[in-house]
């Protein structure tokens, strides 16, 4: 698990820099809705990138394993989103939720759900590959 976590910290830090990004340049060129859609857009991307060109580094031995890393990482994710936003920020519960409100065309959920799967897709095609 300590090379997951370590991939995770990686994550963090190119979700940091994507979100600084969105913040500095997509939001005030392309207004809020389009900006976050891209920022999302991007850090799905590079999430999925960061887990195949890792999987085989974090050496799942199993499906279940694989499993077993996307929920560390999203429990870690949400951990720091509502952990960090909410007593290191200050910022309120109901902003927090904001980016998982889909009617709003926020698709934030998107960057959980691939973060979920990933090691298992990259795991399954590291295995096709190698048989």
């Amino acid at each position: 698990m300590g090379r997951s976590l370590a991939v995770w910290l990686v994550m963090l830090l190119g979700a940091s820099i994507n979100g600084a990004i969105r913040e500095a340049w997509l939001i005030p060129n392309l207004g809020d809705p389009i900006g976050r859609a891209i920022s999302t857009l991007i850090l799905t991307i590079l999430v999925m990138l960061l887990t195949c060109s890792t999987i085989r580094w974090i050496a799942p031995q199993s499906t279940r394993q694989a499993w077993v890393i996307g929920a560390l990482w999203v429990a870690l994710t949400l951990a720091f989103e509502f952990g960090a936003g909410r007593y290191l920020f200050g910022k309120p519960w109901n902003e927090l939720t904001q980016d998982y409100d889909l009617s709003r065309g926020r698709i934030w959920i998107l960057v959980i759900t691939t973060t979920a799967v990933a090691p298992r897709l990259c795991f399954r095609a590291r295995s096709q590959s190698t048989s």
